[in-house]
């Protein structure tokens, strides 16, 4: 595990290899999930590649009167499936490593398109988001970086912004994995009571059901 810039910037420079360097961008609390992308991108560059997975709570992102400080946090956990499912080093920097003068005043703006579905009862979410995916294809230099598909919003903002900006880097989305019950993977279900669990469902049973 690395927790400075520099040390993430030296793991690159000793280890990564042109057109084979990967990276999973998380926010901890691993789980499933995040095993398959890490797989994903390690089947992908092969077992010569370089798989960089960063775990960082990103501030930005989160609203007043969201959970930042409950977010689940549970590092020596995440570190153990990370490298179990194949990651050459884990960034898990500190906010103020990420963001050492304080909240950024230059940022990414999403755009007409992250202020639709939830960027609408979640103002400046996805602003944040796109910023910390900004800075970390800028330290972590990958060829390809791998994100879930159950956060579609998310995955379709991070591939305008590659193209509006000419990252060069392919952006790669994996299938959603799901519980047995058919609920996607997230680490906030551990959030949910049965009910809630239950009104989740419905959803993701009704797009199947419509889909047989």
């Amino acid at each position: 595990m690395v927790p400075t810039a520099g040390d993430l910037r030296d793991a690159v420079a000793r280890h990564g290899l042109p057109g084979s360097n990967a990276v999973v961008m998380t926010m901890g609390a691993l789980h499933e999930g995040h095993a398959t992308l890490i797989r994903a991108a390690r089947a992908r560059v092969g077992e010569e590649g370089f798989v960089a997975v960063t775990v960082f709570v990103n501030p930005l992102q989160f609203g007043a009167g969201e959970d930042l400080d409950r977010y689940p946090r549970t590092l020596d956990a995440d570190l153990e499936l990370a490298f179990d499912a194949g990651a050459s080093v884990v960034f898990a920097p500190s906010p103020d490593e990420v963001y050492p003068g304080g909240e950024p005043q230059v940022r990414i703006t999403a755009g007409p398109m992250g202020e639709r579905l939830e960027g609408a009862s979640r103002p400046g979410h996805f602003d944040g988001m796109l910023t910390v995916v900004a800075k970390l294809l800028h330290l972590t230099s990958p060829d390809l970086a791998f994100f879930g598909q159950k956060d579609a919003q998310q995955l379709a903002l991070i591939r305008r912004m590659v193209r509006d900006l000419n990252f060069p880097v392919e952006i790669v989305g994996v299938e959603t994995v799901r519980e047995d019950d058919g609920l996607a993977l997230s680490s906030r279900n551990r959030y949910l009571s049965a009910g809630e669990r239950r009104t989740a469902l419905a959803l993701s049973r009704a797009l199947f059901a419509g889909r047989e």
